[in-house]
């Protein structure tokens, strides 16, 4: 059987997911929303999703002779838990991550290319790396807090004023950088503890 992550972490069926976060959508709806995914396509992604349990059927009703299926997320979702994430090996996690940033660099890509106006000021967009110096307690703290700010909008329902956002958050320690002979770099040599 095919693992959760190898199945959500595929451009399309990816793009499918954060499409019917917090919603439900047809397969002609979704077919508007990701625009450049063939119908045939986006139908075998939608089956392999929900065989999987990662989508569910919300509604069904009989349009012009057809059955018109209304998705939305199932309730396990695409929710990877802490021991399915702590099995994976790093060459899984490094696979996942790189396919995860691709996604991104897709999804900016396609707001980049966008025919219609953009402002990236007025849009809101923004990408920035910066270091924290933070204990494991403040650490947590800082994750608390960002939580507090984003969960209570992740089941916003679209409405006029709304715009669908973006929000990707990528944590990692920093590591020190070794020479290829495995010593450290100048100016970047550890501290070391002393008797």
């Amino acid at each position: 059987m095919e693992k959760l992550v190898d199945l959500v972490l595929h451009p399309i069926r990816m793009r499918i997911v954060m499409a019917l976060a917090g919603r439900e959508m047809t397969a002609q709806q979704l077919a508007e929303t990701l625009g450049d995914v063939p119908l045939a396509t986006l139908y075998r992604h939608l089956n392999r999703l929900t065989d999987a349990g990662v989508l569910a059927v919300a509604s069904e009703r009989r349009v012009r002779g057809t059955l018109e299926k209304s998705y939305t997320l199932g309730s396990q979702g695409a929710f990877i838990d802490a021991e399915q994430f702590a099995a994976m090996s790093r060459e899984d996690h490094l696979r996942y991550f790189t396919t995860f940033v691709a996604t991104l660099l897709d999804d900016f890509s396609r707001y980049i290319k966008n025919p219609e106006p953009i402002n990236l000021l007025t849009d809101g967009v923004g990408y920035q790396k910066f270091p924290l110096e933070l204990s494991e307690e403040e650490f947590v703290d800082v994750a608390k807090g960002i939580n507090a700010v984003i969960v209570p909008h992740m089941s916003n329902q679209p409405a006029p004023g709304r715009k669908r956002r973006i929000f990707a958050t990528i944590v990692m320690p920093d590591v020190v950088s070794k020479s290829p002979q495995g010593e450290f770099l100048e100016d970047e040599i550890p501290e070391t503890e002393t008797e």
